[in-house]
């Protein structure tokens, strides 16, 4: 054994012959009850980062100590098509590269350059993924766009509707103006902002808005019931000024209006405000839209079309301040202000049609399967948070206006059901006429079943990404591809553990546990294990502006993947978020080394002993302990306890006390107690302390294996020369 680790020369042999010898590929074993992980799908538009590299890290933990247990053990790998973020991502390299947009390519075009961009990254991803040790069987790799799951994603569309779980509806959406598409509620987050705070004046009431140039969609406003300062206008009507000429206007009473905001008073915007939105259908109020797709004021709003929102906000201020209808402006009022999640664009809301899945039933029964505890969440503060979110859970648009993903599987008769939209946004459609009727289907249909028209128009919007990988761990086990018994599907489904972030716990976990029951009838996992965020050293947020990110490849370059992996464990706790800094890589970077040196020490004496012509016997624990002395007895016991421990706590999803235990044991007690204690003996040729030195340190080896796969490996086989890598090693 050479003085240094070389992790360099060491790494990439040792995942080559895994991988090559077909030790991450499972053998299917019909009696044998399996371990299954399918991977969360990384979004593959870009590199690794720390996160993914914590996610792996934890995993492979799991999936090297199952494999070693002698469990049919499967880590089936893939990667995210990620819809609108990869097409953002991709449209602003299009843009900076070509100076294009994806009109100017065309959809087929834009479609074939962004697949052909995206698996590249998958590539890269996946020797990113070799190099951190991840232990996966890429025979069965995945793509949540691969045209292999068009039919069970379109079997579950057309199951949804015809069992009246899904439809087409003119609803209040998020909408984003840069990225050209509905968002669900998940995929929009909020900031605190200061804005101006705007009392306008409408006929006899001044009211407070953040958004006066919306004030052309108004079609009434409201008070509340109560208020005794405007309970004699309700249900009257009111003549006023406006910027476009005279207007009247209804004063509605509704519970909504909160009466210490501004005057009590609020101006109702059915078209562009959730919550007028629902007024409005509570009050069948008309719903006026001034505002276009692109962000833009329309034709309603007189001289001001075509104003941006944002200049249009200011110019209608200052003509309101001139005809003196702005009363006065508070420019300090801090709010909420919803953005899109991905691109950062603050959120218009919009009144339009799409489809939506009633996701109140689904809830139902995947809120059963986590209170009965047939879906385990660890750490269990978690399911409070689950059952709250599903308690309350609203239909879910899942529609998106995006070329980027999979088509819904829907065909029109004609385009007079197409909606104005989807008219406007995609001009190269063919205008034909037709019956109106609407096809749901699997497959493409041959002709209109009513008026069997054959040039049906297929729906040009995309699935929401969380629809189709909300069916990820069904699809990816080929369901419904085959009438065998023994598919991968009927095997290793429902899944042993589904581990990923808290922070998609409702974008993603509670998708697959909804959709996993309603297609298959059971359970998608049986264990969801949610870690936390990986922030630097101090606890903060990593960011490129602050300079702190932490990429996991050069850690690797530097430090190893054990060094990283180990970091990631040690002195964490589940669920909550992870501090990573240098300094703590180091740290286990030494341990690694000591590991190795003692390592070396026991090489040294077992070619003394051999160069002595000193027989070393193999070590059995039951016939040998009775006469070993005292202190080999002892080393002996304390990692029967040390096994004990770890295996219990690894089967707990401990990892960090796991880790923590094997640190303390080979350093402190083995090495610095034991090892220190034994080596006049060993000077001495004690063949007995020699052997049970041996047998200690390889047991080692072996319970640090799923956290330090690499040097493990290494030192085992330098001690041994032995075929057998400790991959294909029993437990203990």
């Amino acid at each position: 054994m050479d003085k240094v680790y070389k992790h360099q020369d060491v790494e990439k042999k040792w995942y080559e012959l895994w991988e090559k010898r077909g030790y991450f590929t499972p053998k299917v074993e019909p009696k044998k009850k399996p371990f299954c992980i399918i991977m969360p799908p990384p979004n593959a538009n870009g590199s690794l980062h720390i996160g993914h590299a914590m996610f792996l890290t934890i995993e492979d933990i799991m999936i090297r100590y199952h494999r070693m247990l002698g469990d049919s053990t499967l880590w089936l790998p893939g990667a995210d098509h990620a819809g609108i973020l990869t097409q953002v991502v991709f449209e602003r390299k299009l843009e900076k590269e070509e100076g294009k947009t994806r009109y100017d390519l065309g959809r087929d075009e834009f479609f074939r350059r962004c697949m052909e961009f995206t698996l590249s990254n998958k590539k890269i991803m996946e020797n990113q993924m070799r190099a951190i040790g991840a232990s996966c069987d890429w025979n069965r790799t995945s793509f949540t766009l691969d045209p292999k799951f068009n039919k069970p994603i379109n079997m579950t569309f057309k199951k949804l509707y015809a069992d009246g779980l899904l439809y087409r509806a003119k609803r209040m959406i998020n909408w984003c103006p840069r990225c050209s598409t509905a968002l669900s509620d998940l995929e929009v987050i909020y900031k605190e902002q200061k804005d101006p705070l705007y009392y306008i004046r409408y006929g006899p009431f001044v009211l407070a808005t953040v958004r006066p140039e919306t004030k052309f969609g108004d079609t009434a406003v409201a008070v509340h019931p109560k208020d005794k300062r405007y309970q004699r206008w309700i249900d009257k009507e009111f003549e006023f000024e406006t910027l476009i000429g005279k207007a009247k206007m209804k004063v509605i009473g509704d519970d909504a209006v909160d009466p210490k905001f501004g005057t009590g008073v609020v101006k109702v915007t059915p078209a562009h405000d959730p919550v007028d939105f629902e007024m409005g259908q509570r009050h069948g109020l008309e719903t006026k839209r001034v505002i276009d797709f692109d962000g833009k004021l329309n034709d309603k709003c007189g001289k001001y079309k075509n104003l941006n929102v944002y200049k249009a906000r200011k110019i209608v201020a200052e003509d309101m301040q001139i005809q003196g209808l702005l009363e006065k402006v508070d420019e300090n009022y801090t709010h909420s202000v919803a953005i899109c999640e991905r691109c950062k664009t603050i959120i218009e809301p919009m009144v339009s049609l799409q489809w939506f899945v009633k996701a109140k039933p689904l809830a139902e029964k995947a809120i059963r399967a986590v209170k009965n505890e047939e879906i385990k969440i660890i750490p269990k503060r978690f399911i409070k948070n689950y059952l709250i979110w599903m308690e309350n859970i609203r239909d879910w648009c899942i529609s998106r206006q995006l070329w980027w993903g999979h088509r819904l599987p829907v065909w029109f008769c004609g385009t007079k059901n197409l909606s104005e939209l989807q008219l406007t946004m995609n001009p190269s459609l063919p205008k034909s006429n037709g019956c109106g009727e609407i096809v749901v289907s699997v497959n493409p249909p041959n002709s209109c079943p009513k008026c069997q028209n054959k040039n049906l128009i297929q729906d040009p919007d995309t699935l929401d990404t969380w629809f189709s990988s909300g069916q990820w761990p069904f699809t990816t086990l080929d369901f419904g591809q085959s009438n065998s018994k023994l598919t991968d599907f009927n095997y290793f489904y429902p899944t042993s553990v589904m581990e990923t972030g808290y922070e998609i716990l409702f974008f993603w976990v509670a998708r697959m546990v909804m959709l996993g029951i309603y297609m298959t009838g059971k359970i998608p996992f049986e264990v969801v294990y949610l870690h936390g965020l990986v922030r630097d050293a101090f606890g903060e947020k990593m960011s490129k502006s602050k300079g702190n990110v932490i990429d996991p490849l050069n850690i690797i370059e530097r430090y190893g993947a054990d060094s990283l992996r180990m970091a990631l464990i040690f002195g964490t706790s589940t669920g909550r978020d992870v501090k990573l800094g240098e300094s703590k890589i180091e740290a286990m970077r030494n341990f690694g080394n000591k590991l190795w040196n003692i390592g070396r020490f026991i090489k040294i004496n077992i070619d003394k002993f051999k160069e002595q012509n000193i027989k070393i016997r193999e070590f059995n624990t039951k016939s040998d302990r009775k006469k070993l002395s005292a202190e080999n007895k002892k080393i002996l016991s304390q990692l029967g306890m040390l096994t004990q421990g770890v295996t219990r706590e690894i089967e707990n999803y401990n990892f960090a006390a796991s880790a923590e235990r094997l640190y303390k044991f080979i350093w402190h007690t083995f090495a610095d107690k034991y090892i220190e204690s034994v080596k006049e003996k060993l000077r001495q040729n004690d063949d007995e302390t020699l052997s049970v030195t041996i047998y200690t340190y390889s047991s080692c080896l072996k319970l640090l294996h799923p956290f330090m796969p690499f040097i493990t490996e290494e030192i085992n086989f330098s001690l041994t020369r032995r075929d057998k890598p400790l991959i294909s090693s029993h437990w203990s």
